[in-house]
């Protein structure tokens, strides 16, 4: 269709058609949350600005051929639009954030509003190793955090290195069920026996951002180890730890270790 003809069909503007084009004009230009409501008033949508007026500014076409079906299905059923005017973006992301976890709007995607904080966890208890995922670090751990989904990821790996580090001749056939994929239990347990001292050691090692000196260690182990696959499959998770590692114990921004009392 030529463009002189386009111009005969202009996009809808559902927002200006409910809200009027003075609601748009009146918008402050100043950092804040808005919240988008219904009919019912319930609130369909929670968004932060540097600037309100550019921001809501974007919402006033709604171009079919532009703009996501989420989107559009959203602006056809937004009734009004509450601002929160706060001192600054830091304010009006803190903000946004609070509300996200308190209303979960069902327009805002999921993964949106922040995970529960999880640490990961170790203990040495006589000759075993204990590994957890826990949102409360007990006084008697070890924990590093927090971590969000990381933790799982983290202790899944470790659980499969430990579990070859100490019974390197029985391998993967014998590991526990469900370890090779993933742990539900909340606590593990491997039992070290006279290999306690130097799985604790080095697992503190590596958790001190000493990766290259645990997988020296822990390679130093794998003559005893005979299969292919498995020999493959350690050496896999040898790199994700000592590629990722830094990544998954910063996944909130920093490292924080809590140490024992």
């Amino acid at each position: 269709m030529p463009a002189a003809q386009q111009l005969l069909f202009p996009d809808p503007q559902p927002l200006v058609e409910r809200l009027g084009q003075d609601f748009f004009r009146r918008l402050p230009e100043r950092p804040g949350v808005y919240l988008m409501r219904d009919a019912g008033d319930a609130i369909l949508y929670i968004g932060k600005a540097k600037n309100l007026r550019k921001r809501l500014g974007n919402y006033r076409v709604a171009n079919p051929d532009r703009m996501p079906r989420r989107h559009l299905r959203l602006l056809r059923a937004v009734a009004r639009i509450e601002l929160q005017e706060c001192a600054d973006e830091s304010a009006a992301l803190a903000r946004e954030s609070e509300l996200l976890r308190a209303v979960r709007p069902r327009f805002n995607r999921a993964g949106t509003w922040p995970a529960p904080v999880r640490y990961f966890g170790w203990s040495c208890v006589k000759e075993e190793l204990q590994l957890a995922v826990t949102e409360t670090p007990g006084a008697n751990w070890r924990c590093y955090g927090p971590l969000g989904g990381g933790a799982f990821v983290l202790r899944s790996v470790l659980a499969r290195l430990f579990w070859v580090a100490v019974h390197p001749r029985l391998g993967f056939a014998d590991l526990p069920a469900g370890w090779f994929h993933g742990i539900p239990e909340p606590e593990i347990a491997i039992y070290c026996g006279c290999m306690i001292e130097p799985v604790a050691a080095n697992l503190d090692r590596l958790l001190s951002g000493q990766t290259v000196e645990f997988c020296a260690w822990f390679r130093s182990l794998l003559p005893m180890v005979k299969h292919p696959f498995e020999k493959a499959v350690i050496e896999a998770d040898l790199e994700a730890l000592a590629k990722n590692l830094s990544v998954v114990l910063g996944r909130a921004g920093r490292n924080h270790q809590l140490q024992e009392d």
